[in-house]
């Protein structure tokens, strides 16, 4: 069996750019958030985030709103990633699916070790996820020291991650369901369907409008609204044609790149790192819950990725791409501890109500993500050459 060789499509390279940038821009507005939430404006910052508009609070509108369209994006990459992208190769995709995996299940399994039967257990989906745009900011500062395949390959995996992490959202970060308005976003689903491929009403007026509905029926349903984003980017249309660049889907999903990277994701940081570290800080990063988080993003996505990849290979299920080998592998695998975006809002919803096990896996998320992120770049500078 031949090495994965990658050919980078025009639209992935635009990708592999904005989640760069992105991934910089993030930072910045962490560290802002984090520094006024602990000044004498601390108070008052946290209580902008509080504030009621139409029955919501203002992060409230942000998590389950904005991030509604994070996710229609995410969606939108999913799909064309899956359909004509670099996963549309069964060959290519398999060994990040593998990865993936691997680093979903063995980081939930560590936070389950430490926190089986306490009210923290709910945390364990938390280290599940990669931010794609930290790990690759990561990446791009090791410039063509890493071979372009790395970079597939860590994209690949998260996105499948990101997959992994919608689906366990859905099923198990759900609260007590309406059953009328989960129908009624299950009709409006079907509606949309039958505008694409029955109807084929190729406009994307209609469907934003459906999606919208269909956002409003799961808000109620109980299922997270931000589901209806996803479910919203496979009802558009979609062409199989790389070069087709007239298809709703990609013309909506280049409509979003540059709002999603540079005003929705930095307003999500904005209002859900403004935590303000209290004098007990270091005690609760002892906590199981929060043991469980590090342990996870530190020492279970490394381990979880390296395992079933090297599993994998060794029997013959597939290849390493061409130009990698298994030092890497392990430096994706550290990158992959990254977990800022999704787990934080992942934090959100396994926690509601509890505001001192939120600012604990905060911390717990910021300082794994950091240190991952640092030792990830030190490993791919100085032991991969």
């Amino acid at each position: 069996m031949e090495p994965i060789q990658y050919k980078l499509s025009k639209t992935f390279a635009e990708f592999l750019e904005s989640k760069k940038s992105s991934g910089i821009v993030l930072i910045i507005c962490t560290i802002i958030s984090l520094a006024i939430a602990n000044s004498m404006l601390g108070a008052s910052y946290v209580g902008i985030w509080s504030t009621y508009i139409a029955g919501m609070s203002i992060e409230h509108w942000i998590n389950d709103g904005l991030m509604a369209i994070f996710f229609l994006f995410i969606g939108l990459e999913l799909e064309r990633e899956l359909y004509n992208g670099e996963l549309s190769d069964f060959k290519n995709a398999l060994l990040p699916i593998i990865a993936a995996v691997g680093g979903i299940a063995c980081p939930a399994l560590i936070h389950f070790v430490f926190n089986a039967g306490t009210e923290t257990q709910a945390g364990m989906g938390i280290p599940m996820a990669t931010d794609i745009a930290f790990a690759l900011g990561v990446l791009a500062l090791l410039g063509s020291r890493i071979p372009l395949s790395l970079k597939v390959f860590l994209t690949a995996l998260a996105v499948m991650d990101d997959l992994g992490a919608i689906i366990v959202i859905a099923l198990f970060y759900t609260a007590k369901v309406s059953l009328v308005y989960l129908i009624a976003a299950a009709i409006t689903f079907a509606v949309l369907i039958v505008f694409n491929r029955v109807l084929r009403i190729m406009a994307l007026t209609p469907y934003l409008i459906g999606g919208a509905l269909m956002w409003f029926f799961m808000l109620k349903s109980g299922v997270h609204a931000t589901i209806a984003g996803v479910l919203l980017a496979f009802a558009i249309p979609f062409s199989a044609k790389a070069d087709d660049e007239e298809s709703p889907s990609h013309r909506l999903e280049d409509m979003l790149h540059k709002p999603v990277a540079f005003i929705i994701l930095p307003i999500f940081a904005l209002a859900n790192t403004g935590v303000v570290i209290g004098a007990n800080w270091a005690e609760e990063l002892a906590s199981a819950n929060s043991l469980g988080i590090m342990g996870g993003l530190l020492l279970g996505k490394p381990l979880g990725i390296m395992l079933l990849c090297f599993i994998a290979v060794t029997i013959g299920i597939c290849k390493l791409p061409a130009g990698l080998n298994w030092k890497h592998i392990f430096g994706a695998g550290l990158l992959g501890g990254i977990g800022f975006t999704m787990s934080i809002f992942i934090t959100n919803l396994a926690f509601v109500g509890n505001g001192d096990a939120i600012t604990a896996s905060k911390i717990a998320v910021l300082l794994a993500s950091l240190t991952a992120g640092t030792i990830g770049f030190l490993w791919l500078r100085f032991a991969v050459k």
